[in-house]
């Protein structure tokens, strides 16, 4: 593979590398993965929990992913437009009047909302934070409804003006506060969160709305200095924006389409960020096939190495090494936590960047390591080959449970890289588009 141009493949919205057969396949696991929105969603205000656990709080991310997952599954009629306008009006007029303020079991404040809420009360759960990156991704499947919704009927027009008002309300300007970058978060016990966006990550999405916003738009400097902190790094001859963790190369290009749409950093690399995606996937691949740690089952068609659940904490001699094993942590590669856990939802979302490379890992996990569960979610959110799991099974450790934050995005990557609807969506969104210009973007559908 050559390193310092485009690695060739044929891009998403099309499907070239798909083989004969394998269509049927991605649509079997992302009917699977939508079968959690319908199973762990409180019909009532349209929370989704963050994960399948007996009283679990809900993920406002996970909601975002979730009503941008409708409008695909009323296209792939798996649900009903009736059903769809009911379930997105449950949720955003849930939104609209739950209580913002500084009192501590709030459901937001400043338009912002908590990372994770009560499934049922919709209030504050777990003394989480108000997150600013988790409220952007509830924002971004809000104004895709309103994007999707179109008609003139009065349900359809109350889901564009309660999306439009709840954008509105966000004050991403106070989210600067005291600094020139965003903060991650705010708790009414201790005030803003010290850590601020910094380098490469997930937050495009976060910028582009807090960009465009019509109230409380941040600054172009604030984009500016976002950027000014990206870490550009060769890893096994592949040259591109490091970030470690494969989730951050994903969840804000389940939204935007960055084919041919650059900013002043891409334009100095003459590249995209869907191309930084598709280099980040192929690091991850030769990752696993160096396997510098020498875990058990990694290898060319088993990688995938993101923030995920694990079988830990916990401490093990095995094969003659002490391994620390984690839980839940911020796993990410070539540099990183590594512990020999494997996501395969996250290899699957990188499916638009590089399915040449993407197909034949998920076959490996779902038919030689059986991960594949079509009667409960489809794939098996994580694994550790290196820590014993079922006697005789080459998948080591499974979890047991699902996350929202993780099937939302299979959802969304397999139809951007069949269809390319969720991203036609978001080419309609004017607000979007607005805070892209605004950051310096031009270039491909803008």
């Amino acid at each position: 593979m050559m390193r310092n141009e485009p690695i060739s493949m044929g891009h998403g919205g099309g499907h070239p590398a798909t083989l004969a057969g394998d269509d049927a396949f991605l649509r079997q696991l992302q009917r699977c993965a939508f079968a959690y929105f319908e199973k762990h969603t409180n019909p009532v205000n349209g929370l989704v929990a963050d994960k399948n656990a007996p009283d679990w709080p809900a993920s406002i991310a996970a909601t975002g992913l979730a009503l941008t997952c409708y409008p695909v599954a009323v296209e792939n009629g798996w649900m009903s437009e009736a059903a769809a306008i009911d379930r997105t009006l449950a949720t955003l007029r849930f939104f609209r009047d739950a209580p913002q303020g500084t009192q501590a079991d709030a459901t937001g404040h400043r338009g912002f909302y908590y990372h994770f809420l009560d499934m049922h009360e919709g209030r504050r759960a777990w003394n989480c934070e108000l997150s600013s990156i988790d409220t952007a991704f509830l924002i971004a499947g809000m104004l895709a409804t309103a994007t999707y919704f179109t008609a003139d009927t009065a349900p359809q027009r109350e889901i564009r003006e309660t999306a439009q008002g709840l954008y509105r309300r966000v004050d991403w300007q106070w989210m600067c506060k005291r600094g020139s970058t965003l903060r991650h978060g705010w708790t009414p016990e201790r005030g803003f969160i010290r850590h601020r966006w910094q380098g490469y990550d997930e937050s495009p999405m976060l910028h582009a709305l807090a960009l465009g916003s019509p109230t409380h738009p941040i600054a172009p400097s604030t984009y500016a200095a976002w950027s000014s902190t990206f870490e550009w790094k060769r890893c096994y001859d592949i040259d591109y924006l490091y970030s470690g963790p494969l989730f951050t190369h994903q969840l804000s290009h389940a939204w935007i389409d960055f084919r041919g749409v650059r900013d002043a950093f891409m334009r100095d690399k003459d590249m995209d960020y869907f191309e930084n995606s598709r280099r980040a996937t192929f690091v991850q691949q030769a990752y696993a096939i160096d396997n510098p740690h020498r875990f058990r089952g990694y290898g060319r068609d088993a990688w995938g190495i993101t923030a995920s659940e694990g079988p830990g904490p916990a401490v093990r001699q095995i094969d003659g090494v002490r391994r620390r094993f984690h839980d839940y942590a911020g796993r990410g590669a070539p540099y990183g936590i590594d512990d020999g856990t494997l996501a395969p939802w996250a290899v699957l979302a990188s499916l638009p960047f590089a399915p040449e490379i993407v197909l034949p890992a998920i076959h490996h996990f779902a038919h030689t390591l059986a991960l594949h569960d079509p009667q409960r979610y489809g794939l098996k959110s994580t694994f550790n080959p290196t820590f014993d799991g079922v006697p005789g099974s080459a998948a080591g450790w499974v979890s047991p449970y699902h996350f929202g934050l993780n099937l939302g995005p299979i959802v969304l990557m397999i139809e951007n890289h069949l269809t390319g609807m969720p991203w036609s969506l978001m080419r309609n969104c004017d607000a979007v588009a607005h805070g892209l210009r605004t950051g310096g973007f031009a270039g491909g559908w803008l």
